[in-house]
């Protein structure tokens, strides 16, 4: 998956508080050592005039909190079948102790 240096110049200037303009993301891109293009970074500049980060942000993580809930519960759900395989193990121990009490 090739991540796209625009967005992630654009990403960077917002988190910085700076103004996300065509001059910035530019030389963001050109810092990071990539031939920048001037007319993709004046798109995309464009582009994102008006854009609250902050909600685009919040929407983004929302699956990554939504997925991480299944595996919370696969994870308690492996815990507690080793405590029934525990229970079990005590359990035939006791019988077995029994029988040679």
């Amino acid at each position: 998956m090739k991540i796209d240096p625009y967005l992630h110049a654009a990403l960077l200037l917002h988190g910085a508080g700076k103004e996300i303009s065509e001059s910035g993301i530019l030389a963001v891109v050109k810092s990071a050592g990539v031939e920048a293009d001037s007319a993709r970074a004046k798109v995309l500049a464009e582009a994102l005039k008006g854009v609250n980060f902050e909600d685009v942000l919040k929407a983004a993580s929302a699956p990554v909190a939504v997925a991480a809930a299944p595996v919370a519960a696969a994870e308690a759900k492996k815990e507690e079948k080793k405590e029934d395989e525990g229970k079990k193990e005590e359990a035939a121990a006791e019988g077995l102790a029994s029988l040679f009490g």
